[in-house]
């Protein structure tokens, strides 16, 4: 078949490869100038089925509520005048109890081991680099009793045959000597062994280059204005250079997805949580960390990439603008120097910000549209690195009528 792919982020193009293994024609299109320039571009690194937890949590709507007059929370609710972020959180306070956390985590966790497994075998089958770190991520409490509790949460991934062992202090620091000065900070860590790290963005380039060897037609610069439809079928898609016709669309345009097929009927509950990242220079590598992890109390993720360290923090629910000045990474500047001080260059920080495409779940929706060759695989939140090679696999599993591998349970289309 011939297939458009709506979007060149991490899940466009892992959506491209395995649509091409199957032996699809496919074109993708992307207003940006290149693969991963937008959600994809400065996103944490981790490769994180350890750390799949559920963000609709009972702790969210505290965090929110004190994000309205503290700037230190992990999650930051900025309202606006948005029915759309209203009915978004709605949704999303719904899952925030005890019994769905516990399901969307389980969802989650499945989906992102299978990804794993999906992400090395197209790394053996392409061999595209990307600043690849294996070796586990380490998750670390600051408080006894913090510690603890994760100690017993993480049997729901351990339930889902996610390796993970329980580190103290001491154990923590000798798995990564780089939280050596940091040690007085940590209480214990969970230490997910099988997860990983890499660049997203560099592997997006790299894998779309190979998606052009293999047939693929990247449309870079053009943007997607609509879908024509007649009956249960798209018949075209819109961009500012023409109409394209093809057999089959795939949507896969992260937090503008909603925006595109509304007109049609097609409602997805996907809304932006902005993140906020910086990537330092390592000039003391002898004192940066081995491995990539999270100060789970700062919700502070760190990766190291080469010679660089990637670091990202907050969950902020305030619309669509990706703005930002040097006060909004104060707070994570702070933490992080505390954590590794002398290993990297605060003073000549890249700074960025990005939108997660987040659904209230935190889960994806894979699945055939109520237009039967309009597919939809979006909505991949803060996950979407680790999520994005089982989802492509999924998705094309499905047009081509085959049983998935895992249940798709929590990321089916609801309408």
């Amino acid at each position: 078949m011939k297939i458009v792919v709506l979007g060149a982020g991490v899940v466009g193009v892992t959506t491209a490869w395995q649509l091409l293994k199957d032996g699809h024609e496919v074109t993708v299109i992307d207003r940006a100038d290149g693969p991963a320039q937008v959600t994809s571009f400065g996103n944490a690194g981790l490769v994180a089925p350890g750390h799949a937890y559920a963000w609709s949590s009972p702790a969210a709507p505290g965090m929110m509520l004190r994000s309205l007059w503290r700037g230190d929370q992990a999650i930051r609710f900025k309202p606006r005048l948005s029915v759309r972020q209203w009915d978004w959180m709605r949704r999303f306070l719904g899952q925030c109890n005890v019994a769905s956390a516990k399901r969307n985590t389980g969802h989650k966790s499945r989906l992102c081991v299978y990804s794993q497994s999906m992400l090395d075998q197209v790394v053996a089958e392409t061999g595209v680099s990307f600043d690849s770190l294996g070796g586990g991520l380490i998750y670390f409490y600051r408080s006894p009793e913090a510690f603890a509790a994760a100690a017993v949460k993480c049997r729901i991934l351990q339930d889902a045959g996610i390796a993970i062992k329980i580190l103290d202090r001491d154990a923590t620091v000798a798995k990564d000597p780089g939280l050596a000065a940091a040690r007085d900070q940590i209480a214990g860590s969970v230490y997910a062994v099988t997860d990983a790290s890499g660049d997203a963005n560099q592997f997006a380039i790299a894998l779309a280059r190979k998606c052009g060897e293999a047939g693929a037609v990247f449309r870079y610069g053009e943007e997607v204005l609509d879908l024509r439809a007649r009956g249960s079928e798209v018949t075209a898609v819109v961009t500012d250079k023409g109409d394209m016709v093809a057999d089959a669309y795939v949507l896969s345009l992260g937090v503008y997805s909603p925006h595109l097929v509304e007109r049609l009927g097609i409602r997805l509950p996907i809304y932006p949580v902005k993140g906020y990242s910086a990537t330092l220079w390592i000039s003391e590598p002898a004192l940066a960390p081995r491995l990539g992890g999270v100060d789970e109390q700062n919700l502070l993720a760190y990766c190291p990439m080469g010679d660089r360290l990637r670091l990202t923090a907050t969950a902020e629910i305030s619309g669509y603008s990706t703005a930002h000045k040097p006060g909004d990474f104060k707070v994570m500047f702070e933490r992080a120097r505390a954590l590794f001080e002398g290993a990297a260059d605060f003073d000549n920080p890249t700074m960025w910000a990005g939108l997660r495409p987040m659904t209230p779940t935190g889960i994806p929706v894979i699945d055939r549209s109520p237009y039967a060759n309009l597919w939809l695989n979006t909505g991949h939140g803060h996950m979407g690195w680790t999520m994005s090679n089982g989802s492509a696999r999924i998705l094309a599993d499905l047009v081509a009528q085959r049983q998935p591998a895992i249940s798709r349970e929590g990321m089916t289309y609801e309408g």
